[in-house]
């Protein structure tokens, strides 16, 4: 039985009887690649704490969901859609607790972008991609989602989701040379 069969059993068991080992076969089948995902989401691993939760809240909204799921796409494709979302809302309750805490100025100040004494390196180059380019980036050269799936996830055309990957590899590119010519400076001076 293929993956897809078998999640198709297990997902038919948990909406119909509610059953619990069917919801922990899916469970240990997919959140091993959720929390990869989730930890690359949250900028190269550095919140494993971060990544556990979007883990939970990830399994919590499809849990709820799930009777309507409809195969239009493979279950990993789906679930992992349901985490990006996630990941979005808290980025989104984040930037405004820190614009009313802070303000923007203060913000600004604080971001680790401006952290120019720190070798950067692919990790960070990673975590400072603005959201958009760094989820294309993560859900296509990290996860191996196609631009159509990407597309399905985000609500975005593949068109665009091609062009944020572009962009955000060209961002890496600019990122990683600098962070070498930084460090070769320091080295030589």
């Amino acid at each position: 039985m293929s993956t897809e069969d078998n999640d198709r059993a297990l997902i038919t068991a948990v909406v119909r009887t509610r059953d619990e080992a069917a919801f922990r076969a899916l469970y240990r089948r997919h959140t091993p690649g959720l929390y990869r995902l989730a930890l690359r989401l949250g900028g190269g691993g550095s919140d494993e704490q971060w990544a556990e939760d979007l883990v939970q809240q990830t399994w919590i909204r499809a849990v709820e969901v799930l009777p309507g799921f409809a195969w239009r796409s493979a279950f990993r494709t789906w679930l992992s859609g349901i985490a990006v979302n996630c990941a979005r809302e808290d980025w989104r309750r984040r930037r405004i607790s820190l614009e009313v805490a802070w303000g923007p100025e203060a913000q600004a100040a604080a971001s680790p972008a401006n952290d120019a004494a720190g070798r950067m390196d692919l990790e960070r180059a990673i975590a400072e991609l603005p959201d958009g380019y760094r989820q294309v980036l993560v859900l296509h050269d990290v996860e191996g989602f196609t631009h159509e799936e990407i597309a399905t996830m985000l609500g975005i055309e593949a068109g665009t989701s091609k062009s944020q990957l572009s962009h955000a590899r060209r961002r890496l590119r600019e990122e990683l040379a600098r962070g070498e010519s930084q460090a070769d400076r320091r080295s030589t001076g």
